[in-house]
Parts: C-alpha cells; sequence; structure tokens
C-alpha cells in the first residue's frame, strides 16, 4: 500500500504533519483525503462550501482538493492507480464511460456493498452513470452529475409557423420539423456525422452499437433495429442543410444556429452561452425540449455524458474516501452542485431541484432514459478511428444501409476484439 515506506518512519508525534495527518482540535489525529475533481466540474465557490461543511461534520478529516486537466488526465489517473506515492488521490472524478478502463485492471476500490447499503442505486440512480460504473457486476463508479443532448429550439419561428407546443414523439417531431423547413429557414441544423445524437435514436429503436455475446464484442449495426435508428436519422437531417461529411463541430454548430436561419439543433444547453455571444439579439428566443421519443409521454433515448466518482484501490484512506464520495454524491451537495452548475442530478428522484430551470428540466427529463456507450474498455478504439461516421456519411449520400452497416459493425468488432489482432 502507499505511503507504507512513509509509515514506517513516521515513529514519533512530533513527525505526524509530514505523514499527511495534523493533530486534530481535540488531540486526535486527524487524516487528510486528497480529491481529485476536474476543471469546471465545479465552481470554487461550491468547493469552498463543500469543504468547509464536510470537515465542520468531520472532525477527524481534512480534504485536498486538487484541480485536474482533462487533457492528458487518462495517463495521469492510471499513473496516479499503479504508484504508492504518498501524494495520490484518494478519491477521482472520471467520466462515467472511463470507468471500465480503471476497474479491468483491479485498480478500483469495489463499492457494490456500500452502494446497496447506503445508496439504493438500483431505486433512482441515472442509467447512463450507473451502469458504466459497472466492471461486470460490480460497481466501482458512483454517478456524480450528468448532462445530455436536447432540442434547442427557436420559440419565434415555432410561433411563427403555427406551433403551440414542442413535438412528443418522433413522428411529430418529423412532420413538425417539415412545416419549418421552408423558405431561407432550416427546419433542423443536424450534421451528418454526429454519432452521439444516432446513437441515442439507434437505442430508441430497440437496437445497441454493439453488444457483447459469450465473453466476444462485436458491432451490431446491423441489426433490423439500429438500421431503423439510423433511417429516423436520414429522414430528419433531410429537413435541413447540415453537412453530411462532416461532425457537430465542423463547423461548429453554435455558429450556425447563431446566423438565424435555423429553428433546431441537437446540443447540450450549455451550448446556448456559445450562442448568445454570437448573436445576442436571440435572447429569450431559444426555448428547450426533450429529445422526443416513439411514443408519448416519454423521452427518446438519449447518451448521457458526465462524471463518475472513483476510490482507488491503493488508498490509505479508504473509509474516509468513502465518506467523501457519499457525501459529493448525497442528496444535499449533489443536488447543490445540480442548480450551480446546471447539470442533472445523478437521481432521477432528485429532477424537481431542477425543475424551474427549463433547460436543465429538459436535460432531466431525457437523462431518465440516458445511455452510454458499450461498456468495455476497448470502445476508445472504436472511436479513435470512428466507422460510424463513416457508416452515416455513405448512408447519407445514397449507399445502401444494410451493406454499410455490416461493413461498420465488422471494423467495430476488429477494434473491440484486441486478442484476436
Amino acid at each position: 500500500m502507499r505511503r507504507r515506506l512513509l509509515a514506517l518512519v513516521c515513529v514519533s508525534a512530533a513527525l505526524l504533519t509530514g505523514c499527511g495527518m495534523v493533530p486534530g482540535g481535540d488531540g486526535a489525529e486527524r487524516r487528510t483525503v486528497t480529491v481529485w475533481l476536474m476543471r469546471h466540474s465545479a465552481s470554487q465557490d461550491f468547493l469552498d462550501r463543500f469543504t468547509e461543511d464536510f470537515e465542520r461534520t468531520h472532525p477527524g478529516l481534512g480534504l485536498d482538493i486538487r484541480i485536474q486537466e482533462w487533457t492528458g488526465i487518462g495517463e495521469k489517473v492510471q499513473t496516479a492507480l499503479d504508484t504508492d506515492s504518498a501524494d495520490a488521490p484518494d478519491v477521482i472524478e472520471v467520466g462515467n464511460t472511463q470507468v471500465a478502463q480503471y476497474a479491468e485492471g483491479h485498480d478500483l476500490l469495489e463499492l457494490t456493498l456500500e452502494a446497496l447499503r447506503d445508496w439504493d442505486p438500483d431505486n433512482d440512480w441515472l442509467p447512463g452513470l450507473a451502469e458504466p460504473g459497472k466492471w461486470g457486476s460490480s460497481q466501482y463508479g458512483i454517478p456524480w452529475y450528468a448532462a445530455n443532448r436536447v432540442v434547442i429550439y427557436r420559440k419565434d419561428l415555432f410561433r411563427q409557423a403555427g406551433i403551440t407546443a414542442p413535438p412528443k414523439t418522433q413522428a411529430e417531431w418529423l412532420t413538425v420539423t417539415e412545416k419549418l423547413d421552408t423558405g431561407g429557414t432550416q427546419g433542423i441544423y443536424l450534421a451528418g456525422q454526429d454519432w452521439y445524437t444516432l446513437a441515442g435514436f439507434i437505442w430508441e429503436a430497440g437496437g445497441e452499437l454493439a453488444e457483447e455475446r459469450g465473453g466476444v464484442w462485436r458491432g451490431t449495426l446491423d441489426s433490423e433495429e439500429a438500421l431503423r435508428g439510423m433511417d429516423f436519422y436520414r429522414r430528419l437531417q433531410a429537413l435541413g442543410d447540415g453537412p453530411v461529411d462532416a461532425d457537430e463541430e465542423h463547423p461548429p454548430q453554435a455558429g450556425v444556429f447563431a446566423e438565424g436561419a435555423v429553428a433546431q439543433i441537437v446540443a447540450v444547453p450549455g451550448l446556448t452561452r456559445a450562442i448568445l455571444q454570437q448573436n445576442p439579439d436571440l435572447e429569450g428566443k431559444l426555448g428547450y425540449f426533450p429529445v422526443p421519443g416513439a411514443t408519448a409521454g416519454e423521452p427518446g433515448a438519449v447518451f448521457t455524458g458526465g462524471s463518475d466518482l472513483v476510490v482507488p484501490a491503493n488508498t490509505d484512506v479508504k473509509d474516509a474516501a468513502v465518506e467523501v464520495v457519499a457525501a459529493l454524491a448525497g442528496e444535499k451537495w449533489n443536488t447543490e452542485l445540480a442548480r450551480t452548475m446546471n447539470y442533472v442530478p445523478n437521481k432521477t428522484t432528485l429532477a424537481d431541484a431542477v425543475a424551474g430551470q427549463e433547460a436543465v428540466a429538459a436535460m432531466a427529463a431525457g437523462a431518465a432514459q440516458g445511455r452510454a456507450t458499450p461498456i468495455t474498455p476497448n470502445w476508445g478504439a472504436v472511436e479513435a478511428d470512428n466507422p460510424i461516421k463513416e457508416y452515416m456519411t455513405k448512408v447519407l449520400t445514397g449507399a445502401d444501409p444494410a451493406t454499410e452497416a455490416e461493413r461498420a459493425s465488422r471494423r467495430i468488432t476488429a477494434a473491440l476484439d484486441v486478442d484476436a489482432q
């Protein structure tokens, strides 16, 4: 265990402050929990208030919160998980889809029992955070916060077209978008390679990007259900002028929407800030609704992004680390984080905490149907040379969907089956 060598030389009380322990107010040792959080995940004001509250309610514990950058974080986290350094973190924020790659190597502390005992995960955790937080049947990542795509739309253009309410189903969405796609206005701006949005349509149709069968992962874009999801994408994308051979960042869709000739985009609400910076005249004209599903009364499936909290297996303060995770992910501070940062709370039962914020409420409704990419540490290899994007472009330019889906599925299978390479 890390700090073992350091502990051997900490043989006198005079050396306590050099060993990560300081005397508490009653003379007892005070343990320090080192926490790695990502930049912009929480405001400094939130962190200051959380730290003060946690240390007040946990007299024997102190927090050392260190902010990390997303760039290069994977390698940095893996190094921390492999080291015995006294400076290594005891709690780490990781992207929800990153948990599997760390858990596979037995580098994380299993938190299944703690989750069942204290957090009731089967009841109301967001599936898009909880499911990728598992490796096998064990829980390693504890859901912290989520964000997902919604439909950002122009309220004024909807009114001008005689549309009085957002669509509730995919069929209504197509009808409304076709009505908006007239004159110089695009009904929707949807780039041809926006594969995260496609993933939601595939899941909504009952399909998968890839499935594990008998311990082997294979791509499944060629299933009947996945093809239905792609067909809906094709029909929706045609009701605008989005480029068929580029993703939503080429060009950035915020800039396209800000030009004023687009009725809808599919994006996280946070993109509104960039839109209004480029076109302040749109202030007060933007609205939000969940991505519609196949049937009324339930939003469509969407890709859920966000973060989980994990505890390294090499921590020397396991119980204290779990206490920090429990506080950050607990109702009090999780709802405070959601309100402060415009996130979706980690539980569906906490959605009311953001009900007064239109954009976040739309996200929360969709997050209840949220999903994550396939839970395998090899999925990153798929995204690195993404065959889904090429598949989408081929279909949108007239190629046979079944043929192209089969070809893309073979490439996904090859990327996931690293043992066969």
